[in-house]
């Protein structure tokens, strides 16, 4: 019988212990590794950076098509610089012009 308490005694609270670390330890690997943990946390901040600097390129990229746009709009353009460099970018001369190839 005093065996039987004794052991009692001793583990009961062991199983308490044991079964509140279990519970613990549950709730700290969630909390590191879960949906919405640490792990997770550091996973969308390393996306939202990235999208960000993206972001960042398209409206700097943007802005360079207003500034172009603008220009274009504004009549201060002539129209032979235009039609010049609308045949460089097209590849295309004039039957007047002159070509000179260059290695």
């Amino acid at each position: 019988m005093v065996v039987r308490r004794r052991l009692r005694a001793v583990l009961i609270p062991l199983v308490a212990y044991g079964l509140a670390a279990g519970l613990v330890w549950y709730f700290l690997h969630n909390a590191r590794t879960g949906n919405r943990g640490f792990d997770a946390k550091q996973v969308l901040k390393i996306q939202i950076f990235e999208v960000n600097k993206e972001l960042e390129a398209a409206r700097t990229e943007r802005g360079d098509w207003e500034r172009r746009l603008a220009l274009l709009r504004a009549g201060q353009i002539d129209r032979d610089l235009l039609e010049e460099r609308g045949r460089i970018l097209l590849g295309r001369v004039h039957k007047n012009d002159v070509v000179i190839v260059t290695p």
